[in-house]
């Protein structure tokens, strides 16, 4: 097991969820740009969403690969074929799915430990929870990935500590403390591991447990776009973090982005000539996300909405969740027929990035997931904001509050998902309308807006061009990771007492040392074990551990380790 000294190797271990998933791939994949090696682990239905970006690179010579392993789902009692989240029939499945994940650890293990070359670094999803156990095991630094914002964690975090959401009721607004701007909340809009009605908060515990350990975070966002908040989140965390983002840019060409993710059931060559037919900033692009379960009456106002708008309008309807109702709907009551040519309906996934890139796209009605708030950012298009659940209320804030880019469409709770019936009809037809009427307007405040938006797009483009500052952040966490590797590379001490101890039997004492990853010189502590282990056998190893021997070897030379033959 042999690490290459030129390119260091990059493990990347994605969540099975759209909006974990592809952000994480485009951040490997600029990572391989970047000239490291790079490695995938997912599964096969997970694989075969990003296969044709990262395909595409292999042929232009870059050096990143897929792996996979089977997703027990017939073992955690999931339906055969369900290794996505989105592909969930029902949220009462989610603890099934975290149960079929917590089987991947170790057959993911044995592969990491099958390697070649040797991981130097390990960049995982937050939801695997288990991961600092191997990372530990193996001595590898591991970097977490979540997928939010800056100004989001600085938000929960800051709501933690103070507990200021425990001292008002239900719909009274609260102030967060400790923010660059006055940003306010109700209890009903936080998420999950804030809200304490919320069956979330044991796996939001679990995943801040995970926390400890990690060598850093990667965040899929740009220092420029939430400067003071990106500076507050790196002061609170005891580790470090890069902004690397937006990873999204990696898609540069057309192909790149009509292939991103699920196959899109839509032509895109039809889609683009949908929208070279209409002017410059006329068309509104409407999508919840892959996880949204809006009812069929909710829908039905936004439809009825868009329709009264007058405006020309891309509406992506997610299949799967109560489709017969709305396809009823849509044929019985004629919508389509009414809005043809003037409204463009796409079943299923739609090729976002190439939608949004386009300069007939003028408004994009969404979620706020934040993979979509940062492409809608990238590509300069304002947004009106309809949160559903998790941090998308945070999202909200954020884009207008801070950067006076949104417009709120006016929902003031979060509906967990799964709950979706329990609540009906949250938005009006004629509440959607004037959101609409109000992003589009062209007027002073219209096109304030829209400036605002085109010079958050540039900046996101320089931020990852050579010399921006995602581009130096990704420069500075691989020059970080051949550090490492210097420690636990192929001639370093440890890595030499990893080969020997496993050789010798004795690789379960190794794992309880605490090396970490401290830039100690550790060739004191290979000569003791290599002269003193084998003599005295497995007991003595176990029972004074390799920590008391480090302090005894940090003065000592790295160099030169000799072990018995």
């Amino acid at each position: 097991m042999a690490l290459n000294s030129t390119k260091p190797h990059f493990v990347l271990i994605p969540f099975m969820c759209q909006g974990h998933l592809l952000p994480l791939i485009d951040i490997g994949r600029l990572l391989a740009d970047r000239n490291v090696i790079v490695t995938i682990i997912t599964t096969p239905q997970n694989a075969a969403r990003f296969s044709a970006g990262v395909n595409r690179d292999i042929e232009s010579k870059l050096s990143i690969s897929v792996l996979e392993l089977r997703f027990p789902a017939a073992e955690a009692g999931l339906p055969d074929g369900c290794e996505t989240v989105d592909n969930l029939p029902s949220m009462d499945l989610m603890s099934n799915f975290h149960a079929a994940m917590s089987m991947l650890q170790v057959p993911l293990e044995k592969l990491l430990r099958e390697l070649k070359p040797c991981p130097n670094c390990l960049i995982h999803d937050k939801h695997f929870t288990w991961m600092g156990e191997i990372a530990s095991k193996l001595q590898i630094p591991r970097i977490l990935f979540d997928g939010k914002s800056c100004f989001t964690h600085l938000c929960s975090h800051n709501i933690s500590t103070s507990k200021v959401h425990e001292c008002v009721s239900e719909g009274e607004p609260f102030a967060v403390p400790g923010l660059p701007d006055q940003i306010e909340f109700t209890i009903g809009q936080l998420p999950g591991n804030l809200n304490p009605r919320s069956n979330m908060k044991e796996l939001s515990k679990k995943i801040i447990a995970a926390e400890e350990g990690a060598y850093g975070s990667i965040v899929n966002s740009f220092e420029e776009l939430e400067a003071e908040y990106a500076k507050s989140y790196q002061k609170i965390k005891e580790h470090k973090v890069w902004c690397v983002g937006p990873a999204s840019l990696c898609n540069r060409d057309n192909i790149d982005k009509a292939k991103r993710g699920n196959e899109a059931l839509t032509d895109e060559n039809q889609c683009l000539k949908w929208l070279d037919s209409w002017p410059a900033s006329s068309v509104i692009y409407v999508c919840f996300g892959s996880l949204n379960r809006l009812t069929p009456p909710q829908l039905m106002e936004l439809g009825l909405a868009l329709e009264a708008s007058n405006k020309p309008f891309i509406w992506v309807i997610r299949g799967g969740y109560k489709r017969e109702e709305m396809e009823k709907w849509l044929a019985e009551d004629g919508f389509e027929e009414r809005v043809k040519g003037r409204g463009l309906l796409i079943r299923g996934w739609a090729p976002q990035l190439l939608i949004l890139s386009h300069p007939s796209v003028g408004g994009f009605l969404t979620h706020c997931g934040w993979n979509s708030t940062l492409e809608g950012i990238s590509c300069g298009v304002p947004m009106i904001t309809w949160p559903l659940f998790a941090e998308q209320f945070f999202n909200e804030k954020h884009l207008v509050q801070v950067l006076k880019v949104g417009v709120r469409v006016g929902v003031e709770f979060v509906v967990h998902m799964g709950e979706e019936d329990k609540y009906g009809v949250l938005v009006k037809s004629e509440d959607i309308k004037k959101a609409v009427e109000s992003l589009m307007d062209e007027g002073k405040e219209g096109e304030e807006r829209r400036e605002r938006a085109r010079n958050l797009a540039e900046m996101a483009k320089k931020a990852v061009e050579e010399g921006g500052s995602s581009y130096l952040n990704i420069a500075l966490l691989i020059e970080d990771i051949k550090q490492q590797e210097t420690i636990a590379g192929p001639d370093s001490t440890i890595y030499v007492i990893r080969i020997w101890l496993s050789d010798g039997g004795f690789q379960k004492g190794f794992q309880t040392c605490k090396f970490k990853h401290d830039h100690r010189p550790m060739n004191g502590v290979a000569h003791l074990l290599a002269t003193e282990g084998l003599k005295n056998g497995e007991q003595r190893f176990m029972r004074n551990g390799v920590t008391g021997y480090a302090e005894e070897a940090v003065e000592r030379d790295r160099r030169g380790v000799v072990l018995p033959e």
